[in-house]
């Protein structure tokens, strides 16, 4: 228990002289001032004078004088909810309507009702797992954006792959075949594949870093092959 709580990672940062009454426009102040670091976002938590620092993806903690930092999970003791990793999962939510499906292979299985995208690497060994562990999910639209991040046997290769499935005559088939059965692609001809490279985009854009990385129709996000996780959010989008 005493792991999750919170870590003493930084040093003291000195006490912040004049300050009176602290906002969050000065605690950024301050935070980038002494660390010279970009501060994305301040808030105030419910907790007297803790305030949330954000940092691109890492999530800190201050007083009001930005007198230190702290870095780890911050944990009520009430609930026992761990609110820095809630927080992390609201923070990585989307606008699943954004998402530009028009570049993803569109999978069917049976009336489709619950809907759910995909970021996925050919030569990603977990995209297989999770696919397989898939197989009998019905009843879902799957959207499978090609993110080709992860090399092959050959420099590349990955791309290689993910043009190939693209440029398939059914690319539902062509990926599925490769995940399911490891029946390789081949290219049947060339095709616009600059759909991959705006992927490749967007994936930086949403902070995509390892695949699979799955969004449901509520936009949260499920990083790694999470079946259960993955499962259990389509199923309730069901009801």
């Amino acid at each position: 228990m005493m792991r999750n709580m919170l870590l003493l990672v930084c040093a003291w940062l000195g006490v912040w002289a004049g300050a009176v009454q602290a906002d969050e426009s000065s605690v950024r102040q301050a935070i980038e001032t002494r660390l010279g670091v970009k501060v994305d976002e301040i808030v105030r938590t419910p907790f007297s004078a803790l305030y949330e620092v954000r940092l691109g993806d890492e999530i800190a903690y201050t007083d009001e004088k930005a007198s230190f930092l702290l870095v780890g999970s911050l944990v009520d003791t009430k609930t026992r909810e761990n609110l820095t990793e809630a927080r992390r999962e609201k923070l990585a939510t989307i606008r699943f309507e954004d998402l530009p499906l028009d570049r993803a292979i569109k999978t069917v299985r049976g009336n489709g009702r619950s809907t759910m995208a995909v970021f996925a690497d050919p030569n990603c060994g977990f995209c297989k797992r999770m696919d397989r562990d898939l197989v009998n999910l019905s009843d879902v639209t799957i959207y499978t954006f090609l993110y080709p991040i992860l090399d092959g046997p050959t420099k590349g290769d990955s791309m290689k792959k993910a043009q190939a499935i693209w440029c398939a005559k059914d690319r539902s088939k062509a990926w599925f075949d490769l995940m399911l059965k490891d029946v390789q692609p081949v290219a049947t001809g060339s095709c616009d594949t600059t759909a991959l490279q705006r992927n490749l985009e967007l994936g930086q854009k949403l902070a995509i870093h390892g695949t699979p990385t799955t969004f449901v129709r509520t936009g949260q996000r499920i990083v790694g092959a999470r079946t259960a996780d993955v499962r259990k959010a389509v199923e309730t989008a069901k009801n």
